[in-house]
């Protein structure tokens, strides 16, 4: 089990990190429903639209910083590098996320968690948003997560998390400094499978937390189901591979040596989207 600081029992500071691009008539109404005595980071992925003007006017108090490369997992990144707070919250800025739930996550690492995952899965979460399909596939997914990694998982692909800061050595995330053009391996949108693996990997506590997961208010999502599964599906096996050579996981099934030797995962070729 890995060591950590002692941590606050009761009113830990709270640091919100929104991943935004041109989700700007999303940024007004979700914004102001954060609760007022946290930090709120909305990290920019280059926004063509207002998005800077209307952070300024509708949550004066958040810090508005630009992403260092692209994609979700970079954004990710610079917000948690700039968080201030003992414990950070992954928010989307779609409106899909329930601001609401922010005290159930936080509630949930005070009683113990490292790491407070959101399940549409549990008794009391849901979707108001998924489809058939993608249900199936996130279920065939997770289970396969499960065995690989020995989870018990009830929800793989899903955003909404938080955990307490002192955790992010353990997640090993790519430094989004200095900044660069050239994607890494974790720059993303496999940022949240990559986090839930090492999180498994590292022997966190985790907890999952009901989540119900909202439509989105303005524009249009960038998920594709094919897609996005084969990308969940290459950082499984991506992150099973970096964890065998360090011998951290079980071996499930019979890996040529050769293969562990020759194959880096920091190299691993994927289709990584900007946010």
């Amino acid at each position: 089990m890995h060591a950590v600081q002692p941590r606050p029992e009761r009113c830990p500071g709270v640091s919100i990190v929104v991943p935004a691009r041109d989700e700007a008539r999303n940024l007004e109404v979700v914004l102001p429903l954060l609760p007022t005595n946290a930090e709120v980071i909305v990290v920019d992925g280059h926004s063509v639209d207002d998005s800077a003007a209307v952070v300024a006017r509708v949550r004066p108090d958040a810090r508005f910083v630009q992403q260092t490369r692209r994609g979700k997992g970079n954004a990710l990144a610079v917000g948690f590098a700039a968080a201030q707070g003992d414990i950070i919250v992954m928010f989307d800025a779609d409106g899909s996320a329930d601001p609401a739930e922010i005290d159930r996550f936080v509630a949930a690492l005070v009683a113990g968690a490292d790491f407070a995952k959101g399940s549409r899965g549990l008794l009391g979460g849901g979707s108001s948003d998924i489809t058939r399909l993608r249900q199936l596939g996130n279920k065939t997914l997770t289970g396969l997560t499960n065995i690989v990694f020995g989870t018990r998982y009830t929800d793989l692909c899903y955003g909404y998390n938080a955990f307490w800061a002192d955790i992010l050595p353990h997640l090993d995330l790519p430094s989004p400094f200095p900044a660069s053009g050239d994607l890494q391996w974790g720059d993303g949108f496999e940022i949240e499978t990559l986090i839930n693996c090492r999180a498994a990997v590292s022997k966190l506590q985790v907890t999952e937390v009901p989540s119900v997961e909202l439509l989105r208010l303005f524009g249009t999502s960038n998920l594709n189901v094919a897609r996005d599964g084969l990308r969940v599906l290459k950082t499984m096996s991506t992150e099973w591979i970096r964890a065998r050579r360090t011998n951290r996981v079980r071996a499930w099934w019979p890996v040529p040596a050769a293969a562990l030797q020759s194959r880096d995962p920091s190299s691993a070729s994927v289709e990584m989207s900007a946010v």
